[in-house]
């Protein structure tokens, strides 16, 4: 275990809105932050002390980085494995490319949670449109269709309900490494953002419910509307997670509640800060961001109790233009990401809101 002294300089891979809200923890801690992005004016080289654009396979520019910075860690899961791998030769980089070489491929995901004794929806890896017909015999419709890599926010997936589905989804994703996932007839989808520091020690924060809109998450409550006895599951299978994986800093498990079958199905895991974790920055006396920060300076991991509910909606696109109408609400916590062009289905910014009691 290695502490940091303050001043000293984390290392950030990639510039988005996640890196953006650990730099501003960072800071409040008394580090800097010096950002290695592909993108030109991101959210994160915004509010950051410096930047090196580059690509990530860009070797020389990786090293130069590396002696830059005193520790390296990620803000979104796609960053490439031998990225991880180059850094991790000569500086500490949390967390490990074991967690990336998992949760970039759906399947080797999937198998390496039901190693772990816990369930997930039925799956099939198949490579022809032949091999999904008759994964789908055993599998049954409805099912969905997903590209073992590169797939978020529900880019890289497709429904089908019945045999007619299938061709045309199957040309949609345009892909030979498929997936093939039974569907869960789910009562409320549940996450769970644990943080683990060097010296092993976990802390979860609340389990979250998630609302989605065209697959993108639009709000999330905390704590989760299910029963106890459900919340305190879920945070132990996370635990069990984040604890195989030998993991440093923050990572979030999405489950499926369903009623019927097994009451907690694990849908995927991120290996960063996430979306649904937005809400600790007003509601928890350490917030997911913070969390972060703490776990891969070595320092000790804070308290996340907090009471009441939080409830916090993306806004997403053109929601932006809200913003100065949402700056007048009482109570409403709004956050800007500095993006400088709304799009459809891009996430701009979110706002946060804190209530008492449990509504």
């Amino acid at each position: 275990m290695k502490t940091l002294a303050t001043g000293s300089t984390i290392g950030m891979l990639g510039g988005g809105q996640l890196g953006r809200m650990m730099a501003l923890a960072a800071a409040e801690l008394g580090f800097k932050v010096h950002v290695f992005t592909n993108e030109i004016d991101g959210p994160t080289e915004q509010v950051c002390n410096a930047v090196t654009h580059a690509d990530y396979d860009d070797k020389k520019a990786l090293l130069e980085f590396a002696n830059k910075v005193d520790v390296v860690t990620y803000e979104f899961e796609n960053i490439p494995v031998e990225t991880v791998n180059v850094l991790t030769g000569v500086i500490n980089v949390f967390p490990n490319a074991k967690v990336l070489e998992v949760s970039q491929d759906r399947l080797t995901e999937k198998k390496f949670i039901n190693d772990l004794g816990i369930e997930t929806a039925p799956f099939k890896d198949v490579s022809t449109l032949e091999e999904a017909e008759e994964a789908l015999k055993d599998i049954g419709y409805p099912a969905v269709l997903k590209t073992r890599r590169l797939g978020y926010d529900g880019k890289g997936q497709a429904i089908v309900k019945n045999e007619d589905d299938l061709s045309s989804a199957w040309k949609q994703l345009n892909n030979d490494s498929i997936i093939i996932e039974g569907f869960i007839p789910f009562d409320i989808e549940v996450s769970v953002v644990a943080a683990r520091g060097q010296d092993g020690e976990v802390v979860c924060f609340s389990p979250v419910e998630n609302n989605h809109k065209n697959h993108i998450l639009d709000l999330s409550i905390a704590p989760a509307r299910v029963e106890d006895e459900i919340l305190n599951d879920a945070i132990d299978k996370a635990t069990k997670i984040i604890n195989e994986l030998n993991y440093v800093g923050v990572l979030t498990v999405e489950f499926f509640v369903s009623k019927d079958g097994p009451l907690l199905r694990v849908n995927e895991i991120a290996p960063r800060v996430h979306n649904s974790g937005h809400w600790t920055i007003e509601a928890c006396p350490t917030s997911q961001f913070e969390q972060h920060i703490r776990a891969v300076c070595g320092l000790p991991l804070g308290c996340v109790k907090f009471s009441g509910e939080a409830r916090m909606t993306n806004l997403i696109g053109d929601d932006i233009f809200q913003y100065y109408e949402l700056l007048k609400e009482k109570g409403a916590s709004v956050h800007h990401y500095g993006k400088n062009e709304s799009r459809p289905g891009r996430k701009m910014g979110h706002v946060t809101r804190l209530f008492p009691s449990i509504g």
